[in-house]
């Protein structure tokens, strides 16, 4: 017997279930389902991303309407686009067999108009975003005065994503007895407002720990210096070959660049942010469902609604600065009952962070060392052969076998093997032996004052900003006078009358001999090892602005490089930016010089390049087509938050 009959689900619903191949409830939709049949009553439901959520509110609400009815009776609030589509389509799937029971998509970046004459032609269930919505209240489009049903599905990514005064208008505009269900992963205090503002006793539904992660994703960490973030993701990635990934970076700029030099290094790798156009943004998803695209980089506001199957890696290339978005990161994988893992790149400095994030999901991480070049060989030479091994081989090819025979005749099966193996791994080999150990660790101690022969090394001078000298300022000074690159200094942190900075280990002795000699104005510089990592309070990071007590040269990011900020209703900005995608190549690693910036990045990539006539220049910034994604990267416009 399937379980869902036990549920109290009637015989339409029971038919399409079936036809869905949907055998056993998941937890939510097992304590929801009944409890929303039995009775109208408001709920509030905290469960995780990917844990059938959708069906879970579903079921209910179809088997609740009046089909023979055409006026609007449940309302379902998503926060994005792709959200928003995805349930309408779940929802018509689910009532396949219910005659007369119509849903329609409201939502930005299509026509208004239309919508509004699907919904006159006679919606029972409307699927919106709250933008959207709002829009259409505003115009006399809509009518939910009447409704029966009001569903917030991921409410807490509504409200983070701005929308807290749309939703409150429009439950404003919904009549008080009908019934309100919430369904969110966490529950931060704009979510319990929402509840105990606009829902009557709402009874509360819980599946793991308020808050909690997937019981199904692993937590691993991987701490590195600040510039060596990129190069620390080109290894993860080497070292998951079959990866299918989202990476999560805080900026559209950085989101950018990281896709960019992904796909410039070789990886199938494209960009989602808010400055793509909905055109751009349905492609790149339509990519990445289908697996054109193996790393998806995208922002928090962007990835928001993605619900892709067997995600294998959650990638935090930078932590988000609320701890609950971390939630929801990597709520994207380990979902509908299969495992997955959540990979966090970190500095020293952000380490306290980590301890923040597991008292709120209630699980640990593992400390991980970045991957070894010859562990990533390894790892990469079997993958290579087990691709061999399973290549389902093309007969078109028999034509052209006894001239291929005849060329490698003399050759004995190991040496053929090892020759077949090395056309497409020697540079990968070479590369590897090359490159330095990037991995940190956290068991590293320094005494005081001592010079490390590796890693990153922070000082302390005596100037400030009193001595008029704001972060960009001051970095200029130091690489003049030590007559460095413009990427040796790093992590400027400007005070009133003192200051920190980085250098590599390498350049310490220097730093230490060259600036303990100089004077300004008559007062003799002082230059100390600092204890101090780099972390502090900070408000902003070098190359994006340090707190600094003068003037203001620099860019401002309004990141807390200390801890995570207060939660804002309103989404990040962000500096805009396009997308491209990478086509399928292969590893073909080629030496490279390295060029960093603060962010991590490279001018010049450390990662092995893959062979590609097509693509062996960096991609530029300008709109472009792409081969394996249908030429849908139109020139990108700002698009709506919704």
């Amino acid at each position: 017997m399937n379980k869902f009959e036990q549920l109290g689900l009637n015989e339409s619903l029971l038919l399409a279930i079936k036809d869905l191949g949907f055998e056993n409830p998941s937890e939510v939709q097992e304590k929801a389902i009944p409890l929303l049949l039995e009775k109208d009553t408001d709920i509030v439901a905290l469960a995780q991303t990917g844990t059938g959520k959708t069906a879970a509110f579903g079921f209910p609400v179809i088997q609740k309407i009046d089909a023979e009815n055409r006026d609007t009776q449940a309302l379902i609030l998503s926060p994005t686009r792709e959200l928003c589509l995805q349930i309408t389509n779940e929802i018509k799937l689910y009532s396949k067999y219910v005659k007369g029971l119509n849903t329609v998509a409201v939502y930005g970046g299509a026509s208004i108009t239309e919508q509004a004459k699907d919904i006159r032609r006679g919606a029972q269930i409307i699927v919106a975003t709250p933008g959207r919505m709002q829009d259409m209240i505003n115009r006399g489009m809509v009518n939910i005065k009447n409704i029966d049903y009001c569903i917030l599905d991921e409410a807490d990514e509504m409200l983070n994503m701005g929308f807290y005064e749309d939703i409150t208008a429009i439950l404003s505009d919904t009549p008080k007895e009908k019934s309100t269900w919430l369904f969110s992963a966490t529950m931060p205090q704009e979510v319990a407002r929402i509840a105990k503002e606009f829902m009557n006793s709402p009874q509360e539904i819980t599946v793991g720990h308020k808050n909690s992660g997937n019981e199904n994703v692993s937590h691993e960490f991987y701490l590195v210096s600040a510039r060596d973030r990129y190069p620390a993701l080109k290894r993860l990635a080497d070292a998951n070959p079959d990866i299918f990934s989202v990476i999560f970076c805080r900026t559209k700029r950085d989101t950018q660049a990281v896709a960019e030099k992904l796909i410039e290094d070789g990886y199938n790798a494209a960009a989602l942010h808010g400055d793509l156009s909905q055109a751009q943004r349905d492609g790149v998803m339509k990519s990445f469902r289908g697996r054109q695209i193996q790393m998806l980089v995208a922002t928090d506001v962007a990835a928001r609604g993605i619900d892709v199957d067997d995600i294998t890696h959650v990638i935090n290339y930078q932590l988000p600065d609320e701890i609950e978005t971390y939630t929801h990161r990597s709520g994207r994988t380990g979902r509908a009952g299969k495992s997955g893992t959540s990979l966090v790149i970190i500095t020293k400095s952000e380490l306290r962070k980590i301890s923040q994030i597991e008292r709120i999901i209630k699980m640990k991480f593992e400390e991980k060392p970045i991957p070894s070049g010859e562990e990533i060989c390894q790892i990469q030479l079997f993958h290579l052969a087990n691709r061999i091994k399973d290549v389902e081989i093309d007969h078109e090819i028999d034509k052209y076998l006894p001239a291929i025979e005849e060329v490698l005749q003399d050759l004995p099966k190991d040496e053929l093997i090892k020759r077949m193996v090395s056309v497409e791994f020697n540079r990968f080999i070479a590369y590897y032996k090359k490159s330095r150990d990037i991995s940190q660790g956290t068991n590293e101690r320094r005494e005081p004052g001592v010079i490390p022969s590796n890693g990153a090394v922070r000082f302390f001078i005596n100037i400030g900003s009193r001595d008029n000298f704001d972060w960009m300022t001051l970095k200029d000074y130091l690489r003049d006078t030590l007559e460095l690159g413009q990427d040796d200094l790093f992590k400027v942190d400007v005070k009133e009358g003192f200051s920190f900075f980085n250098t590599d280990a390498e350049h310490a002795t220097k730093v230490m001999e060259t600036l303990n000699a100089v004077n300004i104005d008559g007062r003799k510089i002082n230059v100390e090892i600092s204890n101090n990592d780099g972390g502090g309070n900070s408000r902003r990071r070098d190359h994006g602005g340090r707190n600094s007590g003068g003037r203001s040269g620099g860019r401002s990011s309004g990141r807390n490089s200390g801890g995570f900020r207060e939660r804002n209703s309103s989404p990040r900005g962000e500096r805009s930016s396009n997308s491209r995608s990478g086509s399928d190549r292969n590893f073909a690693p080629r030496e490279r010089s390295s060029n960093k910036d603060d962010r991590g990045f490279s001018s010049r990539s450390e990662r092995p390049r893959r062979e590609s006539s097509s693509n062996s220049e960096r991609p530029s910034r300008r709109s472009s087509s792409n081969d394996s994604n249908g030429g849908f990267f139109d020139k990108a416009k700002r698009s709506r938050r919704d």
